[in-house]
């Protein structure tokens, strides 16, 4: 795994939490992973891109992708995607259950940002599991 990346749907969300992630309480070990935070434009790919080709790029450069998004909605959503080209070297989709607590509340940030760091620091036990919740 080399970063992570906001989807266009919690691009906010991503700030806040890589704002907590460099703070005195997680520095440490946020710097220990080595990763790079990804955007967009650094990938040359527009906000609109569709879901099933975000995936795909992620998954070839090995971007843990982080979203809010739990659309199923069409042959080319996340979901869907997901579900039809997953294999077990797939890395998993990590999915703020509330993105707008995030911003609202930093006990659900601070707990949103211990469980990524959880899941960041074992990534290898968690490919191939599709998608997984923040918190």
């Amino acid at each position: 795994m080399r970063g992570t990346m906001a989807d266009n749907d919690i691009q906010g969300q991503m700030k806040a939490l890589v704002f907590l992630l460099r703070s005195e309480e997680w520095r440490d070990i946020w710097s220990s992973l080595n990763l790079t935070v990804r955007t967009f434009g650094e990938l040359s790919l527009d906000v609109s891109v569709p879901d099933a080709e975000l995936w795909h790029m992620c998954q070839r450069e090995q971007i843990v992708l982080v979203t809010g998004n739990r659309n199923k909605t069409g042959p080319d959503s996340l979901e869907t995607t997901i579900e039809a080209h997953g294999t077990p070297n797939s890395l998993p989709v990590l999915t703020v259950a509330s993105p707008k607590q995030v911003l609202f509340s930093r006990d659900y940030a601070d707990r949103v940002v211990e469980s990524l760091l959880q899941y960041l620091l074992a990534i290898d036990n968690f490919r191939g599991t599709g998608r997984l919740w923040l918190p």
